[in-house]
């Protein structure tokens, strides 16, 4: 099974993408350290929703890491990525795709290619972009308009697809 977890800040994506998964787990953390109080207070939320029995590979920061878990993922543990706009960003500013945003291409498309091939049970969590007023700055509309693309080709390469709003799962796939 591969499932893709769409949804808004806080519609309950992430929990909601815990429930999916059992017995052994690896949970990819995809989110950066940053010097900010209100983001350490939801890295500590989301660490501590999780079971001390599954482990965590840390691939904030740089984009290769992602893609390494998810081919390097074992049949026999479920894959759980938390989550792919912290990840998307990350391989924006790694390929200098701010200011040239086909850069990012490339990263993209290995990520998809490794979520198709995935012999492991995997659930990806992603933000879903799009619903409110187009970006005001050029960065917004970049970020949006990749993750938008991006959220269309996991969405492809999925067996399964939910959105999540107001903490109720929508099943689209």
């Amino acid at each position: 099974m591969r499932a893709l977890v769409l949804g808004g800040v806080r519609s309950g994506k992430s929990a909601y993408a815990e429930s999916l998964v059992a017995g052994r787990v690896a949970y990819v953390a995809t989110a950066r350290a940053r010097d900010d109080a209100d983001w350490a207070v939801r890295i500590a939320a989301h660490r501590a929703r999780r079971p001390a029995s599954w482990s965590t590979v840390e691939a904030g920061g740089d984009p290769k890491l992602l893609v390494e878990a998810v081919r390097a993922a074992e049949p026999g543990c479920a894959l759980l990525v938390d989550d792919v706009g912290n990840w998307l960003t990350s391989a924006v500013d790694v390929t200098g795709g701010w200011e040239q945003p086909a850069a990012v291409d490339r990263v993209v498309s290995e990520l998809v290619d490794a979520v198709s091939r995935c012999p492991a049970p995997l659930v990806l969590v992603s933000p879903e972009v799009g619903w409110g007023v187009l970006p005001a700055t050029r960065a917004g509309r970049i970020f949006a308009d990749a993750q938008g693309r991006l959220n269309q080709r996991l969405a492809a390469a999925c067996d399964q697809v939910t959105l999540v709003v107001a903490g109720l799962p929508v099943r689209l796939k």
